[in-house]
């Protein structure tokens, strides 16, 4: 298990207009240095050097993004397209791990010193729609059901090109960034199963409750 590349963002116009200064960072780029990983603020990424521009991305919940090369692999085949590593706005892009079945709460040390925490999955939206340019992505993409997961830093460090991934945590419970997307998108009747999970997200939790007393 090891990092392909670090991905970070070329940014370019946005398809929304909630994005600041009309750009967005989905467009991200790998590059060959080490790139130093922090506990980011609201609205910011945690890795140095990228960008984000819309309000409801980044902070410490959605510090880094990982998406598995696999599943890059099986969308070629599917749209018969070839997808460089960060396209889908990937900070990391990951080989010989499965990032959806990782559980809520998973911790990995990648390299010497940086340790993420997996808090919950990617959800597809108007701009990843408008990077793609494929009809009817977002249903598409979420029908998958392979969305990548978002992590937190538990110890800062660095990361680059070829470290090793190695999980030093399983949280005690079964519920994956798979599962939790199903449930988030598809299967809402299982909203409470979530919630019984301690290391969601309070901002994922507050969601889930606004939807429940709905």
């Amino acid at each position: 298990m090891r990092i392909l590349s670090v991905n970070l963002a070329a940014p370019q116009p946005a398809a929304t207009r909630e994005a600041e200064g009309g750009l967005t960072g989905i467009n991200k780029i790998p590059t060959t240095s080490r790139v130093p990983v922090t506990v980011p603020g609201p609205s910011k990424g945690g890795l140095a050097g990228d960008s984000i521009f819309l309000p409801a991305h980044g902070g410490p919940d959605q510090a880094v993004y990982a998406y598995a090369r696999g599943d890059y692999e099986w969308w070629q085949a599917e749209l018969g397209r070839d997808l460089r590593n960060g396209f889908f706005g990937e900070n990391l892009t990951v080989e010989g791990l499965d990032v959806c079945e990782a559980l809520i709460g998973e911790r990995w040390r990648i390299g010497p010193d940086l340790v993420v925490q997996a808090t919950s999955a990617r959800i597809p939206c108007a701009t990843f729609q408008g990077q793609m340019g494929e009809p009817q992505w977002v249903k598409r993409f979420t029908e998958h059901g392979h969305p990548g997961t978002y992590l937190r830093v538990a110890e800062p460090g660095e990361v680059g090109e070829g470290d090793e991934i190695t999980v030093v945590h399983r949280p005690d419970h079964d519920m994956t960034i798979a599962k939790m997307f199903r449930i988030w998108t598809t299967e809402q009747e299982h909203l409470p199963s979530l919630l019984e999970i301690s290391d969601v997200p309070e901002r994922l939790r507050a969601r889930a409750l606004e939807r429940l007393s709905r």
